[in-house]
């Protein structure tokens, strides 16, 4: 699976979702502007000792990620959409995609991909998840699907 997380702003998020992309054996995608410096502390401290076994890959813009994967399934979590992300049959090769915890995915993107569009749902009165969180929520359903393959 294919973890993206377009211009990430808080360091601790995109290190939890670094321990997640390592121990699930899912590449990382991050596509910047990010809002830290990938020395930061707390982004280390976060993803602790599992940076050596992370997929890690970086972009300059959301188009470059596409262009990389031309035949890649790409769905993108939004609080906006319709579909709940149990309502996918997920494939191996996947690609979730997170928007910045401040904003989410910009509209340009939701709109161009609407009928790829996924959400979590959740109460109406409040406005989301954490980002970690819900990369690991929709990521283990990607997972669980595919029967946890090369999982222990």
């Amino acid at each position: 699976m294919h973890i993206v997380l377009v211009e990430p702003e808080i360091p601790n998020n995109t290190g939890n979702i670094s321990r997640t992309c390592a121990v699930t054996g899912s590449s990382l995608h991050l596509v910047r502007p990010l809002g830290f410096s990938t020395d930061d502390k707390h982004l280390k401290r976060a993803g602790l000792d599992y940076w050596q076994y992370l997929d890690l890959h970086y972009y300059d813009s959301f188009d470059e990620v596409r262009e990389s994967f031309p035949n890649g399934r790409f769905f993108f979590a939004t609080t906006k959409a319709h579909k709940f992300y149990t309502e996918i049959s997920y494939q191996p090769d996947d690609f979730l995609v997170f928007g910045k915890e401040t904003a989410g995915l910009p509209q340009s993107i939701r709109d161009a991909n609407r009928d790829h569009c996924i959400r979590i749902p959740m109460g109406k009165d409040i406005r989301s998840l954490n980002l970690s969180n819900s990369v690991s929520i929709i990521l283990y359903e990607a997972l669980r699907q595919q029967g946890f393959a090369n999982l222990v």
